[in-house]
Order: C-alpha cells, then sequence, then structure tokens
C-alpha cells in the first residue's frame, strides 16, 4: 500500500497529460516504428511508463533509479523528439540526461529495479509490471537492449536546468 505523499503539480498528474494527445500520440508512434508489428496500445502503455518514471526522476532526484529495458524504450522515443523532451525537461523542473550502456557492459542488478518500483510506488504511481522485467526475464520484447550506469542505478539524477537566453537586444 502506497504512503500518502504531499501534493505535487507534477506526480499530480496522469503522465500522459504530460504532453498533449498530439504530443504523446507521435512519441508512442515512434515506438511503434522502432518495434515493427507492435501493436499501438502496447506502444502506448510504454510511452506513458517513460513518463512516469520521468516524472518520479525529477520529484525524487536523489534516487538511484533506471527504467527497464522495455521503459527505456520509450525513454528513447522521448528523446528522438528533442524539441518535447526539452518542454518535458522545463515542465519537471529540469533536464533528465540519458546514461545508456549494453547489458552485456554493465551487468543487470535486480535490486536496481526493486528500489526503482519501490520509488514509483512511494510517488504514488502504480507501475505496469508487465513492462518492468528485467533484460534476462522481459515478456515484451523491445530495440533498446540497454541497461543504465553507474551500477546500481543512474542516480542520484540531478536534472541541468536549460539556460535560457540572454534578455534583451536583438541577434543583428
Amino acid at each position: 500500500m502506497s504512503t500518502p505523499r504531499p501534493s505535487n503539480p507534477v506526480l499530480d498528474r496522469n503522465p500522459r497529460d504530460l504532453l498533449s494527445p498530439g504530443q504523446f500520440h507521435g512519441v508512442a508512434a515512434t515506438v511503434r516504428q522502432n518495434n515493427p508489428g507492435m501493436a499501438m496500445n502496447l506502444a502506448e502503455r510504454i510511452t506513458a511508463e517513460a513518463l512516469r518514471f520521468l516524472a518520479v526522476c525529477a520529484h525524487d532526484r536523489s534516487a538511484r533509479i533506471a527504467p527497464s529495458p522495455v521503459v527505456d524504450e520509450g525513454w528513447h522515443a522521448l528523446i528522438l523528439h528533442t524539441a518535447l523532451y526539452a518542454e518535458l525537461g522545463e515542465l519537471l523542473g529540469g533536464f533528465v540526461h540519458h546514461y545508456p550502456e549494453l547489458p552485456v557492459d554493465a551487468g543487470y542488478d535486480p535490486a536496481v529495479l526493486a528500489r526503482t518500483l519501490e520509488t514509483i510506488d512511494r510517488a504514488g504511481y502504480v507501475p505496469d509490471l508487465e513492462l518492468w522485467a528485467g533484460p534476462d526475464e522481459q515478456s515484451v520484447a523491445v530495440a533498446a537492449q540497454t541497461w543504465h550506469t553507474p551500477p546500481g542505478g543512474c542516480g542520484p539524477i540531478v536534472p541541468i536546468p536549460v539556460p535560457k537566453p540572454p534578455s534583451g537586444g536583438s541577434a543583428a
């Protein structure tokens, strides 16, 4: 059972609502395009779970968490939509960087996924558990075959604010 958490303008939203319907559909279509034969419903679930993961990263910046390979597929699709991903970073309070490594290089630690799921639960979300299996246990096949470093998770995740352009003056 989840522990009640204080209200948070990002976490209080459905992760799908972090994007406009058109943006969400575009990212889900990218997930589907990268995974021929995938049903659109599954691509949408993966996209929503990646948004949920990023919202939790922004909420708990010191958490040592990492996405599953399936959720990482959604994160990759979000990153490919660069302007959208930059806007999402602003909405979340800063840019969340991605540090991929191949599973063979980084090693898989099941404790990282367990810790990630606990962090998602503490944030008040209910994870889509089918999308959170480890690299050797996943029932959903995706193109992404990465794990994340440093060992133990990709945290602490410290979003770096995007610099604002200087005010005043005009470009010549």
